[in-house]
């Protein structure tokens, strides 16, 4: 089991880089950045920093672990773009960057900088032919593609990435057409949810892979959730309460649901520091703790 860490985008930089070092000396194993501009709330006013300029400065300032989009929306930059973009932080980081890629979800980002939204359907043709577009260039010296949204004609991408493949994570759980995209062309997959949750959208997962023949185990899977490590019981229970998968309980607890992650095929587990305190320290005693209590029995 490889375990991960995600400095929230509403960080300050020297507390982002701050978080990723510590974490790369506790032995995580990778970090991950969301791809936001704006809060998604009533008020958004808040900070976000933008994910690939920071992936960029994490890829010279944390030199062991992987580092990773979670996940880049395909409607704020034409994938041919994107993908020079990831192939240079590859190329900086010597081989660790994760292009994670989907169809965006954050309407109100769109509205307040002007950029097409269109429907569920729309927004799953583009991120669809965007990941036909992003794996050409990466292996192709030319890559040419006439599609319905996008255009490539004798297009290069040099450098290309120190990765082949550079890994293409897809995020999301859409049954229908989400995980079809992942069997087609991901190396990983993640998505938010229970061990349950994960087991059966990978028991789907798997079924669209061997439809499209090819073999399930070639694509990793992975996912996250708030993390209450904490003898109190009802604490676990109100962090339930928000909606999100948790992960909760004390040491042996929560070393009790990752396991029943690794049942269900998860290769990687996540954790968020949004929930673990409001100062650096605060969160890295919580980092800590879960090093010690927890990661230690999964080595």
């Amino acid at each position: 089991m490889r375990f991960g860490f995600w400095p929230g985008p509403n960080n300050s930089w020297s507390d982002t880089l701050a978080l990723a070092r510590h974490a790369e000396t506790a032995g995580w194993h990778g970090i991950w950045y969301a791809d936001h501009f704006m809060p998604n709330a009533e008020d958004t006013s808040g900070p976000t920093s933008e994910c690939w300029t920071t992936l960029a400065a994490l890829a010279v300032a944390v030199p062991r672990v992987r580092i990773g989009a979670l996940v880049t929306g395909n409607t704020y930059r034409h994938p041919a773009v994107l993908a020079k973009m990831a192939a240079n932080v590859d190329n900086i980081s010597g081989g660790r960057c994760v292009l994670g890629l989907g169809a965006g979800w954050q309407e109100n980002e769109h509205r307040a900088y002007g950029i097409n939204f269109s429907t569920l359907g729309g927004r799953m043709n583009r991120f669809e032919e965007a990941c036909e577009v992003v794996t050409g260039l990466f292996t192709n010296a030319q890559t040419n593609f006439t599609g319905k949204h996008y255009q490539l004609t004798d297009a290069p991408l040099a450098p290309k990435p120190v990765q082949q493949p550079l890994p293409l994570l897809i995020g999301g759980g859409g049954e229908q057409r989400t995980l079809r995209i992942a069997a087609k062309y991901a190396n990983e997959w993640n998505v938010w949810g229970t061990p349950e949750l994960l087991a059966r959208k990978g028991a789907i997962l798997d079924r669209h892979c061997e439809e499209l023949g090819r073999d399930p185990r070639s694509i990793k899977h992975s996912t996250q959730g708030m993390l209450v490590l904490t003898d109190d019981a009802a604490a676990v229970e109100r962090m339930k309460a928000s909606g999100r998968p948790v992960i909760g309980g004390d040491g042996p607890g929560v070393r009790a649901t990752i396991e029943q992650y690794a049942e269900a095929g998860v290769d990687e587990v996540i954790i968020p520091d949004f929930n673990l305190g409001a100062t650096v320290e605060a969160k890295t005693a919580v980092m800590d703790r879960f090093a010690r209590e927890v990661m230690s029995y999964f080595k």
